[in-house]
Order: structure tokens, then sequence, then C-alpha cells
């Protein structure tokens, strides 16, 4: 019973006084390259990584991806009423801004719209994680993406330095990701933008700058305006699966038994993805602006819920403005 007793009161005393990310190795070594590389200061560095946390929980959650989960449980998480409902109060909410967003970038509002909701439920959950304390655990504790993880966290110095920001203060998600959008900090630097014209960024508190970041976002990976995303693929005798992932002209899938299920050119190029559900398989046609969305995440599960969620948010919109 006493050793009982003990255990749990070790186990309280660590949830009560989390673990001191300054001793994990590299942190050293890391300091080093941020003073010669960025000109930091090294003690300011030493006493803010003296009071970073290491995470367990987010190597925990890191490596149980909601991807992992079969796909017609992965998309109910995404595309169900609540978001339908959240999501067309956001956009009556923010209309101007969104329109203002496509206007310039090129971007249907309603997949700036699905993006956010899908990230943070339009704002609603953009994460509990200190962003130092993830991307600390992650960059120093989890091997399998150590330097991806080095690298945001390299960036997440350099833009709390430039936009002045506590670094002790930003939360996000176990990724390290911020705001409504969910930026990793190499994002925020490279796409973040100051929509509303107030002479700063905000992708937390202000979501003019959310809804143009996406929409600036996406248009740099190579979001092609009033282009298809997907549309759903019919199979006939003819087709044997094979190399699926290859883009090929809708031309060549029809010669190898794969239809649209609307007209489109046959010069136009897909490549197909499927997706396992309670009847069997499901073939969808993806195109450029399909890939584009798996950038923001690269998951079809990701892009296709994305791509769903805006479906269903434009239909509910066209639905209440006919009424």
């Amino acid at each position: 019973m006493k050793n009982i007793y003990q255990v749990s009161l070790l186990l309280l005393t660590f949830a009560v006084h989390p673990i001191c990310a300054a001793t994990l190795p590299g942190i050293p070594e890391f300091i080093d390259n941020m003073v010669t590389k960025h000109q930091f200061n090294r003690a300011e560095l030493e006493r803010v990584f003296a009071l970073a946390q290491h995470q367990p929980s987010v190597i925990e959650s890191i490596s149980r991806p909601a991807t992992l989960k079969p796909w017609p449980e992965y998309r109910a998480s995404f595309v169900n009423p609540e978001r339908i409902r959240f999501g067309l109060e956001f956009w009556r909410k923010h209309r101007q801004i969104l329109q203002s967003a496509e206007q310039k970038y090129g971007v249907p509002q309603e997949i700036i719209l699905a993006v956010i909701g899908v990230e943070t439920v339009y704002g609603r959950d953009a994460g509990k994680y200190r962003v130092l304390d993830a991307l600390t655990t992650l960059a120093f504790d989890y091997p399998r993406r150590g330097d991806f993880f080095r690298s945001e966290l390299e960036n997440y110095l350099l833009l709390a330095r430039d936009e002045q920001y506590d670094l002790l203060d930003m939360r996000g998600s176990y990724a390290g990701a911020m705001g409504i959008p969910q930026f990793m900090p190499s994002s925020h630097r490279k796409y973040a933008v100051d929509f509303n014209g107030n002479h700063k960024i905000d992708l937390l508190n202000e979501p003019a700058d959310a809804i143009g970041s996406v929409a600036n976002y996406l248009h740099g990976y190579g979001w092609a305006s009033g282009k298809r995303v997907a549309v759903r693929a019919r199979t006939d005798e003819k087709f044997s699966g094979g190399d699926i992932a290859t883009p090929r002209t809708l031309a060549a899938w029809s010669a190898s038994g794969i239809a649209a299920s609307v007209s489109i050119s046959q010069e136009e190029a897909a490549r197909l993805t499927d997706f396992t559900v309670p009847e069997g398989k499901e073939y969808w046609l993806a195109f450029n602006n399909f890939d584009v969305i798996t950038r923001y995440n690269n998951s079809d599960f990701y892009a296709m819920s994305v791509f769903q969620l805006a479906e269903a948010l434009k239909a509910a919109s066209q639905s209440i403005a006919a009424k």
C-alpha cells in the first residue's frame, strides 16, 4: 500500500511540475547555431530553454495521427452538421473579407472556410500547448522528424523576434501549429499576411489575417483559379488497378477503364485516389488543386475532407439564399 502511495505521489509531482526541457540532448548545440547564424543572445536563449517544458503527451499525440482512422470515421470528424453550422456563421460574419481574399488570391471562399473549419472549427480550437514546449519536445525527443522540428523551432524563434511575440506565451497544437489557420512557424513567416491593414499580423485573434493568410498559402503553392479540385470516377471492366498515383490525362484514364462522373475535357490531367467505404472502394480523380490542399497536410484524407466540407458549405449557403 505504501509503495502504491509513493508511486501515485511521484506521478502527481511530475504532472504538477513538468520536466524541464533544457536537459534534452542537442539543445546546447542548437543554441550555438542560433547565436552564430542569427546573432541571438546566448544568455537569453539559455533562459528561455530553462523555462521550456518537455511534454510527453506531444510525442503520444503525434504518434497516433487522425489519418490512422478508417476514412468514414475520419470524414465524419470534419464533415458534419456542427462544422457546417459554425462555418455558415463564420461566412456571414466575414463575407466581405472572404470575398476580398478570393478576388486577390483566386481561392474560392468555401475552400478557405473549409481549411479553417477542419483546422480549428473556425478558431474555436486553436490548441492548448505552449508552442515553445511542443517544438522543443519534438525537435529533441522525436528522432523520426527531428530535423523538421528543429527547423520549425528555429523559425519560431525568428518569428517571435521579428514580430515581438512572447516566446513563452504563444499556444498552439501538439505539433506547434499556431492560430486560427494552424500555421507552422515557417509557413507563418512565408505566407502570413496583414489582411486587415492594421500593421500587424495576428493569426489567433484577427480572422481577417487568418483568411487572407490561408488564401495566400494555397495561392503560393499553385492554386489554379477556376479549376476543379476533384470529381467522382466510374470504373468499368477494363480497370485493373495498378499505378493510380501518377497523373494522366482523362483520355488516358478512359482507356484504362476510368471515367469522370461529369463532362470534363479529355486533355485535363489528374491522378486517381481511392477511399474505402462500407460498399467497397470509392474512386476520385484528383486535380492540381487537390494536391495543393495536401501541401497544408500531406494526406488525401485531409484534402478530401476539406473539399467535401467546402462543397457542403457552398450547398448550404446556396440553399439558404434560395429561400
